[in-house]
């Protein structure tokens, strides 16, 4: 397949009805994280549940519902010591934001990592910039205006 193609199922059954729930990324500190992606991202903390036989909790942030849009699930689990490794199959979570330079700007001065400070792509004309999380999960910035 060439970049910018897109493809149709073989059938109309493969697909119908479905849609992207969410992502799952590990947390070790719920309260840190909930920070982050609440009051310096801006989303809203949907659902958080505790499950005490399990001992971990599930928290669920996004910028819209979670019957019409994605979410992020944010898993603590409460034994959990070590940090995460973030591993290399993972890549990173996209947020559109309408001012990027303002917005790292913020971000840099609540002293958020901005390992890749906002200009255009290396290969294209878009304007992206990386942050990262608590854990060292990257999240791209996309300039949507």
């Amino acid at each position: 397949m060439t970049t910018g193609q897109t493809t149709t199922p073989a059938t109309d059954v493969v697909g119908a009805g479905y849609r992207l729930l969410h992502t799952m990324i590990r947390v070790r500190d719920l309260d840190r994280s909930l920070d982050f992606y609440i009051r310096l991202l801006g989303m809203t903390l949907l659902r958080r549940i505790d499950y005490h036989g399990g001992r971990f909790t599930l928290a669920f942030v996004g910028y819209g519902s979670e019957a019409s849009t994605a979410v992020l699930e944010l898993t603590h689990n409460w034994d959990q010591a070590e940090p995460y490794l973030v591993g290399t199959g993972f890549g990173h979570i996209a947020i559109g934001v309408p001012d990027i330079a303002g917005t790292c700007q913020q971000l840099a001065a609540e002293g958020v990592p901005v390992p890749r400070p906002p200009g255009p792509m290396a290969h294209g004309s878009t304007v992206i910039a990386f942050v990262e999380d608590p854990d060292g999960y990257r999240v791209e910035l996309v300039e949507r205006r």
